[in-house]
C-alpha cells in the first residue's frame, strides 16, 4: 500500500502546471472528450478553477449520478489537498472510512479515484479536474494520462 501512496504523491509533485486558465482548461477538457470518444468511455468530465466551472462534458452513457460523484470527489480534493484516489487509498491503508477518520459525510465527500488537483508551480492548488463513469482506478488513470499529455510529460 505504501508504494501506491508514494506513486500517487509523486504524480501530484510531477503534474504541475506553469499556469492554468480557460485556454488550458479547454485543451485538457477537449483531450479528455476526444480520449473518451476514442475509447467509448461513458464518463462525465468537470474542470474547475476555484469554484468556477471552466469545462463540463457528459459523454453518451454518463448520467446525473456521475455529476453527483464528481461533486463529492471535488469536495474531497478541495478539503484534503490531494487526489481523491490518494485519499481513498490512504483511508484503505488505515482501515477507516472518510467519516470514521475525518467526521465528514460520505453523501458529501467521496474518496474514490477520478479527481485530481490542478496545481500551479509556485502557487499551489488552484482547481480540480474530475472524471466519473469508469472504475475508480481507471477514472484516475485517465485524468493523469491527459494531464501528462497537456504538460508534455510521461504519466
Amino acid at each position: 500500500m505504501d508504494n501506491i501512496l508514494k506513486t500517487l504523491l509523486q504524480q501530484e509533485a510531477d503534474l504541475r502546471f506553469p499556469a492554468f486558465d480557460e485556454n488550458t482548461a479547454w485543451a485538457l477538457g477537449s483531450l479528455l472528450v476526444e480520449t473518451a470518444k476514442a475509447r467509448n468511455f461513458p464518463i462525465a468530465i468537470d474542470i474547475r478553477r476555484g469554484e468556477r466551472q471552466l469545462f463540463h462534458a457528459s459523454m453518451p452513457g454518463a448520467s446525473a449520478d456521475n455529476d453527483q460523484w464528481i461533486s463529492r470527489k471535488v469536495r474531497t480534493v478541495n478539503r484534503f489537498g490531494h487526489s481523491s484516489f490518494y485519499m481513498g487509498n490512504l483511508l484503505k491503508s488505515e482501515g477507516k472510512s472518510i467519516f470514521e477518520k475525518y467526521f465528514v459525510s460520505e453523501t458529501e465527500y467521496a474518496a474514490h479515484g477520478g479527481c485530481f488537483p490542478i496545481i500551479v508551480k509556485g502557487t499551489g492548488i488552484v482547481g480540480t479536474v474530475a472524471v466519473s463513469g469508469l472504475p475508480q482506478e481507471e477514472d484516475h488513470r485517465l485524468v493523469v494520462e491527459c494531464i501528462a499529455i497537456v504538460l508534455n510529460k510521461t504519466p
